[in-house]
């Protein structure tokens, strides 16, 4: 059994292509359990992000579980496969510290992808699908992700999607300060971009979203009033800038509902940023005139800003994932020798048994303990020399020579100087 790592990410695969094999919360559990009980697939993750959807698994071989992610989605595998990487284990357990520790990231060094790989460590343990080897990882991934972010100075500077959405903003709008804004949506990256863009006074600020408790939660934080997000539609003319990014399966927001906007807004410009996966904005709005439509891909761009100053940040990062990425293998060839281990222990308990049965039967017989110690020892020896002794012996030509190293530096016995 083997750990390995398949998938895609925004290296390899365009948006289009990612938003079709994005998996839904509500359907992790499923999907998991669905994975873990293919074919050779023992123990199974999924991260799902905007920017990759990624397979950690144990298995003998990856290719089931490429099929199961084309199946699942409902894809024929030749419509993904180009796209798609698959890492064998050393190469896989280097990967995943490296996501985690933010350096595989559209943004070199953002936080937000650590709470990303938890919660598919949290999914996978809720679903019975985090075995033994899957937890040691995610443990070690966690710890490496925590040293490179402590020790090196990689979180320096941090362009973020936030920061960047605000940027294209102020590309458009001179001032964001005189713009109304909505946000669609209430988890972290609405949170963070509502810090950034209430940063910049905007005069208003909205939050609309599918559970009313979470809007207002965070609608009163920044000062922001709240709408149903039945009522998107109807309001739109009055924001310049809309920014979304739910989990909703299908758009929100759709080209009719944008074109009757723009008419009514007159044609003043509106920016939309869509930093949903899959996307909560029809991308037939980019091609309308006055709408300025940005997708997380279009931000790769302006988050490049600053990655200079974290180069030397990202060297000493990947020196302390090679060192861990080599403790973790240690630990694993490790364990499959517990095995072993445990059988020769056994072993040698049961020939110490026997022997000290049999001296504790010839002290009772009223037998010199003297000669009863020697024989004891005797006994043991040529017990425990018995294996290792035929194994030389029955070593023929060149094996003969092998067997004798072997010997040799399991007992550590000097070279016979002769």
């Amino acid at each position: 059994m083997q750990l390995f790592a398949l998938g895609l990410n925004h290296h390899t695969a365009p948006l289009a292509i990612r938003e079709r094999v994005a998996f839904q919360p509500e359907r992790m559990g499923q999907a998991l359990h669905d994975l873990a009980h293919t074919d050779s697939v023992r123990e199974a993750a999924i991260l799902s992000t905007c920017n990759r959807t990624e397979l950690y698994f144990a298995a003998e071989q990856p290719q089931h579980a490429a099929d199961w992610l084309a199946r699942f989605h409902r894809l024929a595998l030749a419509e993904v496969s180009p796209y798609l990487y698959s890492y064998p284990q050393r190469d896989a357990i280097r990967h995943v510290f490296r996501v985690a520790s933010g350096l595989d990231s559209m943004v070199i060094g953002e936080p937000q992808i650590l709470g990303q790989v938890k919660d598919a460590a949290r999914y996978a343990e809720e679903a019975g699908t985090l075995g033994v080897l899957l937890h040691k990882l995610f443990q070690n991934t966690f710890a490496v992700a925590k040293e490179v972010r402590s020790t090196t100075a990689i979180g320096a500077n941090t362009v973020s999607m936030a920061a960047a959405a605000v940027h294209l903003t102020e590309r458009i709008f001179e001032r964001v300060s005189d713009q109304h804004v909505l946000f669609i949506g209430a988890g972290e990256m609405i949170e963070l971009c509502a810090a950034h863009f209430g940063g910049a006074r905007p005069k208003s600020m909205t939050v609309a979203n599918r559970t009313e408790e979470r809007a207002k939660a965070l609608a009163d934080r920044f000062g922001a009033s709240t709408m149903r997000i039945d009522q998107i539609g109807d309001a739109l003319p009055r924001f310049d800038v809309v920014v979304s990014c739910t989990a909703a399966p299908l758009p929100i927001v759709g080209l009719g509902m944008v074109e009757r906007a723009v008419k009514a807004r007159r044609h003043r410009p509106m920016v939309m940023v869509d930093l949903a996966v899959p996307r909560d904005i029809e991308p037939e709005i980019s091609e309308l005139d006055d709408i300025f439509l940005y997708t997380v891909d279009d931000l790769a761009q302006v988050v490049e800003a600053g990655m200079e100053s974290r180069q030397q940040a990202v060297i000493e990062a990947e020196q302390i994932i090679i060192t861990r990425v080599d403790g973790f293998l240690h630990w694993m060839s490790a364990r499959e020798t517990v095995p072993v281990i445990r059988s020769l222990r056994e072993h040698a308990e049961s020939l110490r048994q026997a022997e000290l049965e049999r001296a504790v039967r010839l002290l009772a017989k009223g037998e010199d303990p003297q000669r009863v110690l020697e024989a004891l020892s005797h006994g043991l020896t040529n017990k425990l020399m018995h294996g290792p002794t035929r194994f030389l012996n029955q070593a023929e030509g060149e094996h003969k020579v092998e067997a004798g190293r072997v010997v040799r530096e399991l007992f550590n016995l000097s070279r016979d100087p002769h």
